[in-house]
């Protein structure tokens, strides 16, 4: 069984790292120019633009003097922009078909103009780059170095460099890698979780976790690096200054809040052989919650969590986004329609049972998790 695994690391700053950023505006500027035509088209043929007449087009425009300039960009690498416009207008249109269809009520844009400088990455395929061996890198007729923190497995289909906020640059070897079977020793452990905001997650066996919220705690440093940036003139170097060092604040939260995830998600996946969810709705958690919810960073998790999961055996069943896991006695079943947010604690008017808000909720998620993935039901405590 194979599977496509990304691999990342760091470039080494060099005075050859000019040239990458060089290639990185250029593929910006060629990502506005076809966008520029696929409007022009439709404009005057009432058509979509296809991705083989764009291909042809962009081999084409190389050869005139006046965008040499597209040269110093690969010619895989321009081909490949095409095609990633190409996959955004029909993931435009296949959204404005379900809309208007009543399928869906998510609204996708097309792709769009954008700023040049704002140019984060191209992507090599076959040609334009190789690996020299050891922790060097060959694009175009440039070597560079990288910190080569692990070894990279499988076979590299493509090579992405990619530059962040702070200018950084980094290389994406994206690889087909063989899968090993999984040798999972048992725990016989299962559990459900229910996520929250002040424990974020507790377990139906009585465990709670906690996050840490970077955000929270680096908000007096986010308000005097957004006060030093807004006083800076634009264009100036200082302002750039200024961007740079906000953009490490927003880094460095975002790398602790990533770091927590998988962590948390290596625990249970280690800890757990059946892992039950709830499905969360984020969008309406966002409305009520607003930054705590984006600081969490629940949905995120989630993805974590199936990954390192799909690598252990662990198996992560969600159940239905509708279930009354909070409103439901987890002793006799019955629903308390009365219970609000503010309630931690609440007994229940049929069998008068007291219960932790999150506690009762996350037993229900596991036994309606446990049920719902094809097992045999899990009866109530009191049955």
């Amino acid at each position: 069984m194979t599977s496509r695994q990304m691999f990342t690391y760091k470039l080494y700053r060099c005075r050859h790292s000019k040239r990458l950023h060089r290639q990185i505006n250029v593929g910006g500027a060629i990502h506005n120019h076809c966008i520029a035509l696929h409007k022009r088209y439709y404009r005057r043929c009432k058509q979509h633009l296809s991705l083989y007449t764009l291909q042809a087009h962009l081999a084409k425009l190389k050869r005139l003097p006046k965008y040499a300039w597209c040269k110093q960009l690969g010619s895989q690498a321009i081909q490949e922009i095409a095609r990633r416009i190409d996959q955004g207008y029909q993931s435009f249109y296949r959204n404005l078909n379900a809309r208007k269809s009543g399928k869906t009520t998510q609204r996708i844009g097309p792709p769009t103009f954008r700023k040049i400088a704002k140019a984060k990455s191209f992507t090599l395929t076959q040609a334009g780059w190789k690996l020299l061996g050891d922790n060097r890198l060959r694009i175009g007729s440039t070597i560079y170095k990288f910190s080569k923190s692990r070894e990279i497995d499988g076979i590299i289909k493509t090579v992405t460099i990619k530059r962040d906020l702070l200018g950084d640059l980094y290389v994406y070897f994206s690889c087909v890698v063989e899968l090993p079977p999984i040798e999972r020793v048992m725990t016989g452990k299962s559990a459900g979780f229910d996520f929250g905001l002040t424990t974020y997650l507790t377990g139906s066996d009585g465990r709670e976790d906690h996050a840490p919220q970077p955000l929270k705690h680096s908000l007096k440093a986010l308000v005097k690096a957004n006060r030093e940036l807004s006083k800076k003139q634009k264009g100036s170097h200082n302002r750039q200054k200024a961007r740079q060092r906000l953009a490490s604040i927003h880094k460095r939260i975002a790398n602790q809040r990533y770091a927590f995830h998988w962590e948390l998600a290596h625990k249970l996946c280690a800890d757990y052989d059946f892992i039950a969810l709830e499905t969360l709705k984020l969008q309406g958690m966002r409305a009520l919650w607003g930054r705590k919810v984006s600081d969490l960073g629940f949905a995120t998790f989630v993805d974590v969590l199936h990954q390192v999961a799909a690598k252990t055996g662990t198996i992560v069943h969600h159940i239905n986004q509708w279930f009354p896991s909070t409103k439901m006695c987890s002793t006799c079943g019955h629903i308390n329609q009365q219970i609000t947010l503010r309630d931690r604690t609440w007994t229940c008017t049929d069998c008068a049972t007291t219960h932790q808000r999150d506690i009762n909720a996350a037993v229900n998620i596991f036994r309606e998790g446990a049920s719902s993935h094809g097992g045999h039901p899990v009866r109530l405590a009191s049955a």
